[in-house]
């Protein structure tokens, strides 16, 4: 089942999700020039640098390394991609549900959840496997949190999908709160079975995307409770 479209309006023009996809395509852009200047040695050298490295963030917060690279890659990891179908299958996804949380919560708070959310998506991955030296990049972790916040926020929003029927395809509208359920209990059965698999080179960070949609499922559900509380109060920019 993969998602095309949503059929939910916005009231504002979704300048965060547009930035991000902008800016996810130049870094690419960057990746793409870096492979054909110094071939795939350079590039790796350079999502090394600024992926998530399990290994050397817990080595540098065990050395009281707080504010240092290994935790900026947290944030700059989020921007990077491993290929075509990665960073355009994230980007579907961050244009179809991302512009309706951004226009819930606002273009300031929309980024602030959108980068926390990734980051502590990330910090899911390497709590998993601390010890990995196995870079982790891609804008999943922070995606996942965005489906978590629209599944809270839209659950009733009717999505097209695209299902496959053996050798067959229908488009079907169905409640997101079934596309992205199925999403989620996909990314369940995938990461429980990945529990114990030695990665010596790329793969899937599904516990980013577990971290990452439980993270946002609850900062909506935060979010829904504070702006029912300011509401109650008279404050007429309550996120409800």
């Amino acid at each position: 089942m993969i998602p095309l479209r949503d059929a939910n309006p916005t009231r504002r023009t979704p300048v965060v999700t547009v930035g991000v996809v902008i800016a996810c395509f130049v870094a690419f852009a960057w990746e793409l020039g870096l492979t054909a200047s110094g071939g795939d040695s350079a590039l790796d050298a350079f999502i090394t640098r600024w992926g998530v490295v399990p290994a050397e963030l817990t080595a540098a917060w065990g050395n009281g390394e707080y504010v240092s690279q290994e935790t900026a890659t947290l944030v700059t990891s989020q921007f990077l991609h491993g290929g075509w179908a990665h960073l355009l299958f994230n980007m579907l996804y961050l244009w179809i549900f991302g512009n309706n949380v951004e226009d819930r919560f606002g273009r300031a708070g929309f980024l602030g959840f959108y980068l926390l959310g990734g980051a502590l998506a990330g910090l899911s991955q390497v709590a998993i496997d601390p010890t990995s030296t196995v870079p982790t990049i891609g804008a999943s972790g922070a995606i996942a949190a965005t489906l978590g916040a629209y599944f809270v926020l839209f659950p009733r929003a009717r999505v097209t999908s695209l299902v496959f029927l053996g050798f067959f395809y229908q488009l079907i509208d169905v409640p997101a709160v079934l596309v992205l359920g199925f999403w989620f209990v996909l990314q369940l059965i995938d990461g429980l079975t990945s529990l114990g698999v030695l990665q010596t080179g790329g793969g899937v960070a599904f516990f980013a995307h577990i971290g990452g949609f439980v993270v946002g499922a609850l900062m909506a559900r935060i979010a829904i409770s504070l702006g029912g509380r300011m509401h109650r109060s008279g404050d007429p920019q309550a996120v409800g």
